[in-house]
């Protein structure tokens, strides 16, 4: 998810972040800040977490993201890459993505395709993290206070007793069905 660190309008005089932050883009639009990549289970804890400046690939950082993990790790369509699921697949991680309508038909079990229908949970632990815990604010004076400021976030998130999870014994019975 992207973290804004000023307004679209005041990018040209900003300077909190002049030598770190850039300008990206996500589905939502043009933003100036940084990326916050996260690795979550289905009990909607944080798994792994990485900052990146706004411009990187979201494909770059999930290598080393994803270092010491094994098992099935199921992402949006926009971490198809060939490079990047046999970099995953070296590490013992199977890569599973929606399929693009140009692609060939990949053979998925009833539970991978319940799970990749379950996107949303990630998008609420992004929305608890940015507005429950309010890890994204315009008006930093410092990289300090930001980095501050975010890491209070994710302790506030982690510590919190009702987390967004997903109910795999439903989604069992769907794969039985």
């Amino acid at each position: 998810t992207s973290i804004a660190v000023c307004d679209n309008r005041r990018i040209a005089r900003h300077r909190v972040f002049a030598d770190s932050a850039r300008r990206g883009k996500t589905s939502m639009g043009w933003f100036y800040g940084f990326k916050f990549h996260v690795i979550i289970n289905s009990r909607g804890e944080l798994i792994r977490l990485r900052l990146t400046a706004g411009n990187v690939d979201d494909r770059q950082p999930m290598p080393n993201l994803c270092q010491g993990l094994s098992g099935q790790l199921f992402a949006d369509k926009g971490y198809l890459a060939r490079w990047l699921t046999e970099a995953l697949a070296r590490q013992n991680l199977q890569l599973i993505t929606p399929l693009r309508k140009n692609m060939a038909p990949v053979l998925r079990t009833a539970f991978e395709k319940a799970i990749l229908r379950h996107r949303s949970l990630i998008e609420t632990v992004f929305d608890e993290l940015k507005n429950l815990c309010q890890i994204e604010h315009t008006r930093h004076r410092s990289f300090f206070n930001f980095l501050v400021n975010l890491m209070a976030g994710v302790v506030t998130y982690c510590l919190s007793d009702n987390k967004p999870t997903l109910n795999l014994t439903r989604v069992n019975s769907l794969a039985k069905a």
